[in-house]
């Protein structure tokens, strides 16, 4: 009964939105194993009077979360069959610990582990932000992704409004294995999370992975020379350690692409200089010509 339980308010549980979700500790958040060996994952919480620390495995693809058992003050309880181990305490500052040994290629998922009171009580459970695990395949070198900025389409957005234009810039994370990576934007030196856009998920093709990220700007920030646009990707590379990949590029002079604000004024003021010039101009040409009808007057009257 307490599986059926369980499964019935999980998602309840994930949207409770709570800020008692950050005293639910979990780590490490990454890991790659071989097969055959085994790993360890941490659980603590800080909340007053919670005693239980409940185990889950989440399947790439699923939205189901399998049930792998639980501890209850310091006794370990995993289910039937799920091949782990609970150990440690799951009261208030204590550590409890998830033992996967034996590890399989299906054993990669995300375990994800939640803190909570007995279950009679009705009282809502926390959840920790879950380890990503991969088993790595035989002959599939841990691979670095290569990452490449491309330019918004010329044809994009041509008939809209100035106000209403927008371009896409697309980054292109490939080659890369396994699929622990994150993605990330900057304008300039500032990070932005405006019109950004990233796959769900990595793309398998072969024995690696690629992902797509968008980042959707107005056109007056694209046609700006002086706007630079920087796509990060992180890549995790083992023993806790993270790599950035960054690409960047930068807007362009707006040509053959209609008249902006922006250029409208500048022309506006070119077009003012000039009619000046050319007033000026025609001031001295034409004090020049009556200098002339007045000098040939003089002589003509001589």
């Amino acid at each position: 009964m307490i599986i059926l339980f369980l499964q019935i308010t999980f998602y309840t549980i994930l949207v409770s939105g709570s800020s008692l979700s950050d005293q639910v500790h979990q780590t490490p958040a990454h890991m790659y194993k071989k097969p055959g060996e085994q790993v360890n994952i941490s659980c603590s919480h800080s909340i007053q009077s919670y005693n239980r620390i409940l185990w889950y495995k989440q399947l790439k693809d699923r939205r189901q979360l399998d049930f792998l058992g639980y501890m209850m003050g310091d006794s370990g309880l995993p289910e039937t069959g799920s091949g782990v181990n609970i150990t440690g305490s799951a009261n208030k500052d204590q550590n409890c610990t998830l033992t996967v040994e034996g590890l399989k290629l299906n054993s990669s998922a995300v375990y994800f582990c939640a803190a909570r009171i007995q279950c009679d009580t009705g009282a809502e459970a926390y959840f920790g932000k879950g380890t990503k695990l991969t088993v790595l395949e035989p002959d599939h070198p841990i691979t670095k992704p290569t990452v490449k900025v491309l330019p918004p389409s010329l044809q994009e957005c041509r008939n809209s409004k100035d106000s209403e234009r927008k371009k896409t810039l697309v980054c292109v994370a490939s080659g890369f294995y396994p699929d622990h990576v994150s993605v990330k934007w900057k304008i300039g030196e500032t990070e932005t999370t405006e019109g950004v856009a990233t796959d769900n998920a990595a793309l398998r093709k072969g024995k690696t992975y690629s992902i797509t990220s968008r980042l959707r700007v107005s056109a007056e920030k694209w046609f700006n020379p002086d706007n630079k646009f920087t796509c990060i990707v992180t890549f995790y590379n083992q023993a806790d350690s993270y790599e950035d990949f960054p690409d960047e590029i930068r807007g362009v002079e707006a040509e053959g692409e209609g008249m902006t604000r922006e250029k409208y004024l500048k022309g506006t003021q070119r077009l003012k200089l000039s009619y000046g010039v050319f007033i000026a101009k025609s001031c001295v040409y034409g004090a020049f010509v009556v200098f002339l009808v007045w000098k040939l007057q003089g002589k003509h009257n001589k």
